[in-house]
């Protein structure tokens, strides 16, 4: 049986169509086994591509700029999208149903220092007409540093993604007051990445078959059910707290059916990373995307 080497940048519920394909037995059905990996800290899963060391990463299309800014080609090429929708949560200590973005200029919100969580929610303050400015970052480190300072005390609301927010609720510790995703709207923010080589291999096309029949899947089951499927994936979280993230993400439409990242979406992400002068021109959609490998 043919292995696939998976690694994610990022491990949480929010990557859930990468973790079903393997949770709900896709990649079996397809005769394909499989090993995972999460990039370990201060290292890109980008670089298990070149090494050769992942067939298949959890990357982002914005990604491929940081190549592109430094006037190289990408070595990973982004063929299928993980989220097209921003899945990131503002929690506050307490629940405000009359919360307004407008709140967070002159509180403290531990939140990510840069990449594109950052540059998300600098846009999406734009988009909510506040001044990014004026909030007072607190800037631990990654998910689970920020996690850990929010709960021991430090900020009035916290920027995450689930099911950090929802494990939060749970042990009321806090309560989620808003979502960026809907101030943003639909847009590439996260794939799947891979080398143009293996695009063009009968793997590809049996791991995207697999990762297609995912996609409906997420959108025909119960919360609930893809929750059990994938729990010992999450041994940490409580089965409530990773059911109820789920079933905001469906809700949210973050994984809409279709296995390709559109150029719509793609130019929403240009329009967010020109406003926060991460880029300085307007790449060409076939410089950092390709569509699937043919997997009907």
């Amino acid at each position: 049986m043919a292995k696939v080497n998976i690694q994610f940048t990022l491990f949480s519920a929010f990557y859930t169509p990468l973790i079903a394909t393997m949770s709900g037995g896709f990649l079996k059905q397809e005769g394909l086994d499989y090993e995972w990996s999460v990039a370990p800290a201060g290292t890109s899963a980008v670089d298990a591509i070149e090494n050769g060391t992942a067939d298949v990463i959890q990357s982002a299309p914005s990604q491929g700029f940081n190549s592109l800014q430094a006037g190289k080609e990408p070595v990973a090429v982004h063929f299928a999208q993980v989220n097209e929708m921003d899945g990131f949560f503002v929690t506050g200590r307490e629940a405000d149903s009359d919360f307004d973005w407008k709140k967070l200029e002159g509180s403290e919100v531990v939140m990510f220092k840069s990449g594109q969580p950052n540059a998300m929610f600098r846009y999406a303050c734009h988009k909510a007409g506040i001044d990014y400015d004026k909030i007072k970052a607190i800037t631990p480190g990654g998910a689970d540093a920020i996690d850990k300072a929010f709960r021991d005390g430090q900020g009035q609301y916290v920027q995450q993604q689930g099911p950090y927010p929802q494990q939060l609720e749970i042990d009321s510790a806090g309560s989620i007051v808003a979502q960026v995703g809907p101030l943003i709207g639909p847009n590439a923010f996260s794939s799947l990445a891979a080398s143009r080589e293996w695009l063009q291999t009968d793997e590809a096309r049996a791991f995207t078959r697999a990762y297609a029949k995912a996609r409906v899947y997420l959108n025909e089951k119960s919360a609930a059910d893809i929750a059990a499927d994938q729990q010992s994936f999450f041994p940490d979280t409580n089965p409530q707290a990773l059911t109820d993230c789920i079933a905001t993400y469906q809700k949210l439409g973050c994984w809409t059916p279709h296995v390709e990242i559109t150029e719509q979406a793609f130019d929403v992400i240009l329009d967010i990373f020109s406003y926060t002068g991460t880029i300085d021109q307007r790449y060409r959609y076939d410089q950092v995307c390709s569509k699937p490998p043919q997997h009907s």
